[in-house]
């Protein structure tokens, strides 16, 4: 490693507000690949830019540094596309959207991650599926993709391996919530998939880790400006995430949801939002000269049953028992329930996201560490959304989980049934608002 620069001097640099050369950022990302610098050192590195930020230069390198960390696919298709969303609670679109868009013809590489803290990952709720694989060989991943059109697996160790290192020290050291990282991150994951385009989807409210408009807008900025710097067409929706998507919570309850939604019996806003969503790839593909005609082919993916058969190849593709579509016995499923009830009548007026979230890490549907093992039978089913009029004694929820777990389950129902649900009178004059904004930019 070269002696030009100490890791001390870069943190210095970065700690103080200046500005990181290029020569800088690869120096410091090749060390880390190399085992020469240090955890601590790389923790300190991602504090100072959580404070104090990067512009869009340093941005672009960090994420041309992490790309080259490792391979980087090429489908040579431009109707290969991929979706990201920033994280939320109960969002599953990604295994509905995904075989909309395959079906209509979109190739769709999707390397997802796991659920860490009071979000869900999408790897976690696909492995709610016997035998279903995460873990491809990177002929076998490429090999799918093109055969069946879509491929849902976790990220391989020679793809973006900085990346690894990198996102698992952000959550440790509470940097997550930072727009150059996160940028970085996605990004260079979603490059190395080889896309022609990207769709992204940036939560925003108190259960997502951008809490105001504004700082979606300005996430939702800094990734257009580097997909267009890697020449990439970008569409990104900013999406509201002060209640959950859909009712499922945890992961064999989404899957099962997510195969509902398929079947066209979903809720309306993951059926809506899963459709949005799967029309933006559309778009992005050229396979429809415009959203209007992009959504209507999505929907009648679901209409005619291609989409659900596609979720079934896809899993049998990867080993895994397609029968789940019709049988969902075969998913690990808590026996025991316990409903939340409403002690008083009136309107929804605000749920705490966030802690119906950890309450499912709580009971084991999560991790709050990575390597933590899941248990995918337990989860809450919300059955309330906000501005919703309920009686005394309505269920604002149902709680999945073992018998073993009652004397946990009991307090978590009385909490959730006077901090986490907020009822009020009056009635709401305000919804939140589901698809708050959208744009596309074409490199």
């Amino acid at each position: 490693m070269s002696q030009n620069y100490t890791a001390s001097q870069i943190i210095a640099i970065k700690r103080d507000g200046g500005k990181l050369s290029a020569e800088h950022i690869n120096w410091f990302i090749q060390g880390l690949l190399k085992g020469e610098i240090k955890d601590f050192q790389t923790t300190a590195l991602l504090m100072a830019i959580y404070l104090n930020g990067c512009d869009k230069e340093e941005t672009a390198v960090l994420t041309s540094a992490m790309l080259n960390s490792g391979v980087i696919l090429n489908f040579n298709d431009i109707k290969v596309i991929d979706k990201h969303s920033t994280g939320g609670v109960g969002d599953k679109t990604s295994l509905i959207l995904g075989p909309i868009a395959a079906a209509a013809g979109v190739k769709v590489p999707m390397i997802s991650g796991r659920g860490l803290g009071h979000t869900g990952g999408t790897l976690d709720k696909m492995e709610a599926i016997p035998g279903y694989s995460v873990s491809l060989s990177r002929e076998d991943f490429i090999s799918i993709v093109h055969k069946t059109g879509i491929a849902i697996v976790g990220q391989s160790d020679d793809l973006v391996p900085a990346d690894k290192i990198i996102y698992n020290l952000r959550d440790q050291s509470a940097t997550v919530a930072s727009i150059p990282l996160i940028t970085a991150s996605i990004m260079s994951k979603k490059l190395a998939e080889g896309t022609s385009g990207l769709v992204m989807d940036i939560k925003v409210g108190q259960g997502a880790f951008m809490k105001s408009k504004a700082e979606a807008r300005t996430l939702a900025r800094s990734l257009r400006e580097t997909a267009l710097r890697f020449e990439k067409n970008i569409i990104t929706m900013i999406t509201d995430m002060s209640q959950p998507l859909g009712m499922a919570i945890g992961n064999s309850n989404e899957v099962i949801e997510s195969i509902e939604t398929l079947k066209g019996n979903g809720p309306k806003d993951i059926t809506l939002l899963s459709i949005e969503l799967a029309a933006a790839m559309i778009y992005l593909a050229k396979i429809s000269d415009s959203m209007v005609s992009a959504r209507k082919l999505a929907k009648e993916q679901i209409t005619s049953g291609k989409a659900l058969l596609k979720f079934k190849e896809m899993i049998q593709a990867q080993g895994g028992n397609g029968n789940v579509i019709k049988d969902y016995s075969l998913l690990p499923l808590a026996k025991n329930e316990t409903k939340v009830l409403a002690r008083q009548a009136g309107y929804v007026s605000s749920i705490e996201v966030t802690k119906l979230g950890t309450n499912v890490c709580s009971l084991g549907g999560g991790r709050s560490a990575p390597g933590m093992k899941v248990d995918h039978a337990v989860g809450i089913m919300n059955h309330v959304k906000i501005g919703q009029k309920i009686k005394k004694g309505d269920v604002l929820a149902i709680i999945q989980h073992h018998a073993n777990q009652e004397n946990l389950v009991t307090l978590m129902a009385e909490e959730m049934s006077h901090e986490t649900y907020k009822i009020k009178r009056e009635k709401l004059v305000k919804l939140p608002e589901l698809i708050q904004e959208v744009r596309c930019d074409w490199y």
